[in-house]
């Protein structure tokens, strides 16, 4: 009973598809020959008529290649680093005097000295692989004023070990790392480290 009722309804099946079956078979087995779908087949048509103003442009003619438009891209990237550069290079006292005086820039300083400067300072200012922060002896700053901070923390000085962060803080964050340095100054760490450099003049 079962077997003429799997029987009918392979039937059925074949009845309903036989405009579809193929004309031949593969050990007894037949192929339905099912359309593809009509939005598959459109988005294929699509995509062969795109390729063919694609191909001449890119191939036959002078569309960019791969390379030029990174190089490009690249420079566009460049300029916008360097105009970035330039207006964090800028030190506007009375911006500074402002910006500084607010707690958040009191709390973001601590922040950014932790984490890109205590590594070498240690986060008292005491000086472990960088010299001591704290005393009255530096090696690359004269006078005791916020914009020759702000500035060596911009250029930096490879040869000594110090990045140039000007390319990797914004502005706010070395104003804020600025003051919190300057705030660091006439503070006792534990373990401070000897003067190095020469005497700051006030």
């Amino acid at each position: 009973m079962s077997n003429n009722k799997d029987s009918n309804q392979k039937n059925i099946v074949l009845e309903d598809e036989k405009d579809l079956v193929l004309d031949h078979d593969y050990d007894g087995i037949q192929e339905l020959n099912h359309p593809l779908p009509g939005w598959w087949s459109g988005i294929w048509a699509l995509s062969f008529i795109f390729c063919i103003p694609y191909f001449m442009y890119y191939v036959l003619m002078d569309g960019p290649t791969l390379r030029e438009t990174y190089n490009k891209d690249m420079e566009k990237m460049q300029k916008i680093i360097e105009a970035e550069a330039a207006n964090t290079a800028n030190f506007d006292i009375e911006v500074y005097n402002k910006y500084v005086a607010t707690d958040s820039a009191k709390e973001l300083g601590h922040t950014v000295f932790v984490e890109n400067c205590a590594a070498c300072h240690l986060e008292d200012g005491g000086g472990d692989i960088g010299p001591n922060l704290t005393d009255d002896f530096w090696i690359n700053i004269k006078e005791f004023k916020p914009e020759n901070f702000y500035k060596f923390v911009v250029h930096g000085n490879e040869d000594m070990g110090m990045p140039a962060w000007g390319d990797i803080l914004s502005k706010e964050d070395i104003m804020a790392v600025t003051a919190h340095v300057m705030n660091l100054h006439g503070t006792t760490p534990a373990k401070a480290k000897d003067p190095q450099g020469d005497k700051l003049k006030e």
